[in-house]
C-alpha cells in the first residue's frame, strides 16, 4: 500500500483512479426532505455521465437536529441495499452523532450529551410522544430509548464504517490527526476531532474528504474538503463529486419550500 501522510505534498493533482466516480454527501441530520432530493440528483447524474465504477459515501451524522431522522436512516438503508443489489458500492461512516446514540443507550452521562446536540428530534423521530419526553426523567428517558430504537437500528448504525480510501482522497467523518497514518487514527478524531486538523496546512497523503464542521460553503483547501454546510438549518446539503481529476459539487437550494439541485465547481 502506498504509504499515507507523507510529509511532502504531490505536484499532480488528486486523482481518483479512471473508470471511477465518487458522490461523497455531509452531514444529512435529519433532514430527509434533502436527502431524497439529493439522492435523486445523484443518481439522475450518475446515469448522466455514463458508464462507471460509482461509488456513494455518506460521511456520517445521519440523525439528530433535524425532523426525520428515523426516516433518513431508513432511506439510507433502501438505497445502500438497493445500490448493492444492482452491483454498485454504497459506504456509511460512523458520525459523532450516531456514535452518541448507541452509547446513550448504557451510559446516562452520554444521554444527556446525545440530548443537548439534538437528539431529542432522533427520540421523537422513533415515536417517543412529545409530552412523554418531557416529563421523563433521565433514567426514564433511557427506558424509553432502549424500548424505541429496536436491534435491527442498532445492528444497521453499527455496520457504519470509520474510514475509506479511493484514489488519492480518503473519506472520513471529522477529520483526522495530522501526522499520524490512516490505519493508525483512532475512532474518536475520525469522529470529533477540529483542531488542530482544520488549521493545519501540512500534506496528509491523501486529500481528507469530511464533514463535521459547519461552513457557509465547502472548503476546498489543498490538504481537505469539507462538505457540512449545516443542512438542518441551512437547507443546503451538499455533496462531492469525484472523477478523475474533477471536483464538482451538488447542493439542495430551498426557496419557499421548493428544493432544487445546483451543481458547482
Amino acid at each position: 500500500m502506498r504509504k499515507l501522510f507523507a510529509g511532502t505534498a504531490s505536484a499532480s493533482p488528486p486523482r481518483i483512479p479512471d473508470g471511477q466516480r465518487v458522490f461523497a454527501i455531509g452531514d444529512i441530520h435529519g433532514r430527509l426532505d434533502l436527502f431524497e432530493a439529493l439522492m435523486e440528483a445523484i443518481e439522475a447524474e450518475d446515469q448522466q455521465r455514463g458508464p462507471a465504477q460509482t461509488t456513494v459515501i455518506l460521511l456520517g451524522d445521519l440523525i439528530d437536529r433535524g425532523p426525520a431522522s428515523l426516516g433518513v436512516l431508513a432511506l439510507a438503508r433502501q438505497w445502500q441495499q438497493g445500490r448493492r443489489a444492482a452491483g454498485k458500492a454504497m459506504h456509511i461512516l460512523m458520525g459523532n452523532h450516531e456514535e452518541m446514540l448507541i452509547h446513550s443507550l448504557e451510559r446516562i452521562e452520554v444521554l444527556r450529551q446525545f440530548v443537548q446536540h439534538g437528539g431529542r428530534e432522533t427520540l421523537i423521530s422513533f415515536g417517543i410522544d412529545e409530552k412523554t419526553y418531557a416529563d421523563a426523567s433521565w433514567e426514564e428517558l433511557q427506558v424509553l430509548m432502549q424500548q424505541a430504537i429496536t436491534q435491527e437500528w442498532i445492528d444497521f448504525i453499527d455496520t457504519f464504517e470509520a474510514c475509506l480510501q479511493i484514489g488519492d482522497y480518503a473519506f472520513v467523518h471529522a477529520g483526522i490527526r495530522p501526522g499520524v497514518a490512516l490505519e493508525a487514527q483512532i475512532p474518536a478524531d475520525l469522529r470529533w476531532i477540529r483542531e488542530p486538523f482544520l488549521s493545519s496546512e501540512q500534506a496528509h497523503g491523501s486529500v481528507i474528504v469530511h464533514g463535521h464542521t459547519i461552513a457557509d460553503a465547502p472548503e476546498i483547501r489543498r490538504n481537505r474538503i469539507g462538505i457540512d454546510t449545516g443542512a438542518y438549518q441551512s437547507g443546503r446539503l451538499t455533496a462531492l463529486l469525484l472523477e478523475g481529476e474533477e471536483q464538482l459539487l451538488l447542493s439542495t437550494v430551498v426557496d419557499e419550500d421548493k428544493i432544487s439541485i445546483r451543481l458547482e465547481k
